[in-house]
């Protein structure tokens, strides 16, 4: 994947990685149904082992969790947590699959749909992103008031997104097909097209746009108009979750702990293992992201505001479910509660 004219490791990169999780996981998962680890390793200090892999490669969106790791969160519930990085190549519902880790990440609410659909025995069991950060993004134009004012122009979409979140923005904004153009992850072509919009990451693609065009771009925040998705879930099995699961419950706990810290407190010892596991990333990327992920609440908003970090509620699984499965995503009879469950939150169980 093409790197940001700006560093190495690009936005473009980490969004496609995101939207080939959410439409590239029946090749993988079927090997869920058969896999019968369910007893969490113990280390030599008598601590519950678990691996926990990421969606990407190390970056502010991982925060949280390298707060905890940081600070020491998860030891103190009786844990040892390994980060295992994401990347190209790297399939987290595989890793799960084969034992390769305990638990991994979901980056959208179609992951765990995903799963069930096709039979997998995962859930998703706390979500740390209460706003899925996924944008649009436009020139800068007075006129624009809102996304439904975009209608009628070109669309850069990766083929991926086509079944994600474009089908979310059809049903809610009459947007057509023949808008969509072909986003390769290249910034170049939005930036020659004044009326064009680009898909994007509130933490990524809009500061490179704004470094490498020397302008800042209007930004939509697809959560803030209504998008229902979820997004930095932790997966489990579920045979793993149900024998193991006050591990679980910690896990849970200290990384609801971890993401506190690192969005209003002090974050540079998770920023040093984030740059230590990914030399590519830069200090004044991680800086401009963590408080893109604090002032629009993407972490603490929303359900979180209400019952505490990594909140989920079937209202908004729900919504999410019937707006893709009558866009024709899912069978109407998908039992889309097979997609999470809460009994592992802080409080619950």
């Amino acid at each position: 994947m093409p790197p940001s004219p700006t560093r190495p490791v690009s936005g473009p990169a980490i969004t496609s990685r995101r939207l080939i999780l959410a439409g590239g996981i029946a090749t993988t998962v079927t090997a869920l149904a058969g896999c019968d680890r369910t007893e969490a390793p113990i280390d030599e200090q008598g601590r519950v082992r678990l691996r926990f892999a990421t969606d990407w490669r190390a970056q502010a969106e991982h925060g949280g969790f390298y707060q905890a790791l940081a600070t020491g969160a998860y030891e103190k519930r009786g844990l040892n947590v390994q980060i295992v990085q994401g990347g190209p190549g790297v399939n987290v519902p595989q890793l799960l699959a084969t034992g390769s880790v305990e638990l991994g990440m979901g980056s959208n609410s179609f992951i765990p749909l995903n799963l069930v659909a096709e039979g997998a025995p995962v859930k998703a069991v706390a979500a740390f992103f209460q706003k899925d950060p996924q944008v649009l993004i436009a020139h800068p134009d007075e006129a624009l008031t809102g996304i439904a004012d975009l209608a009628g122009r070109p669309f850069l979409l990766a083929d991926a997104s086509i079944t994600a979140f474009w089908v979310w923005l059809k049903a809610k904004y009459g947007f057509t097909d023949d808008q969509v153009r072909k986003y390769t992850f290249n910034p170049a072509p939005f930036i020659a097209d004044e009326r064009a919009v680009q898909q994007g990451y509130l933490t990524s693609e809009p500061y490179s746009i704004e470094q490498a065009a020397g302008f800042e771009p209007r930004v939509f925040l697809l959560a803030d108009e209504g998008y229902p998705s979820y997004a930095t879930m932790v997966l489990a099995p579920n045979a793993f979750a149900r024998d193991n699961a006050a591990a679980l419950r910690s896990f849970i706990a200290a990384s609801a702990e971890g993401w506190r810290d690192y969005i209003h407190g002090d974050a540079s010892a998770a920023d040093a293992l984030i740059r230590r596991d990914n030399p590519d990333m830069t200090q004044d990327v991680l800086t401009q992201a963590r408080e893109k992920l604090r002032v629009n609440g993407i972490v603490d908003g929303g359900d979180a505001a209400l019952y505490g970090l990594g909140a989920m509620t079937n209202e908004r699984w729900q919504a999410f479910f019937d707006v893709t499965a009558q866009a024709g995503v899912y069978p109407p009879n998908l039992n889309w509660r097979d997609a999470f469950t809460t009994q592992y939150l802080p409080g619950r169980g």
